[in-house]
């Protein structure tokens, strides 16, 4: 479990091509200091499973196909930024809004620009994923906590503060860029057991 709060905006270091599948390494000197073989750890907002760690400032990761297929780490190169955070513990405080690391698909961003001193940006999911999204309800967007802050039948918009901005790595995000998408895990259990 996870809180949307990113801790670090790390760096890819390099994307394999291995036998079993894709192998994803991060240098994250924050998280990769205490981190350990099997540790949970959200990148981009996607709960990945440590798999290797090296010099206690890389660590490595195995991709599933599905996930490459599903998120947006398809476009990523060496030298892309990505959001990371380590898992929530116990007796943490929960800032953000509760975040699975279950990706539900990638949005397209349609407008991402400064208004003022803040950012505003729209993005255009998946048609099946604006019925859990609502205006003024959390979403995370590449591991992002955030609250939506308009909606239409086709898209939703939120509202970055500078800070975030600048720490994360939603610096790299322009018109066009895909981004992760987790929408709010208590809409998905109201449908559930509305249509049950």
């Amino acid at each position: 479990m996870f809180t949307g709060i990113v801790e670090e905006a790390a760096r890819v270091a390099r994307v394999l091509a291995e036998p079993l599948g894709i192998g994803l390494e991060i240098e994250s000197p924050l998280v990769a200091a205490d981190a350990q073989l099997g540790d949970s750890v959200a990148v981009n907002g996607c709960c990945l499973t440590v798999t290797g760690t090296r010099e206690s400032r890389w660590i490595k990761f195995d991709l599933l196909r599905e996930t490459w297929v599903r998120t947006s780490f398809r476009f990523a190169t060496a030298g892309s930024r990505v959001n990371v955070e380590r898992a929530l513990p116990a007796n943490g405080r929960l800032h953000g809004h509760f975040v699975t690391g279950h990706i539900d698909g990638t949005g397209s961003v349609e407008v991402f620009e400064k208004r003022g001193p803040d950012w505003y940006l729209r993005v255009k999911p998946p048609a099946e994923l604006m019925r859990y999204i609502v205006f003024k309800g959390s979403i995370a967007l590449d591991g992002i906590s955030l609250t939506v802050a308009e909606t239409s039948a086709e898209h939703f918009a939120v509202w970055i503060i500078p800070h975030t901005y600048s720490m994360t790595s939603l610096g790299e995000r322009t018109a066009g860029s895909e981004v992760n998408i987790e929408t709010d895990l208590l809409a998905k259990y109201v449908e559930k057991l509305v249509i049950s």
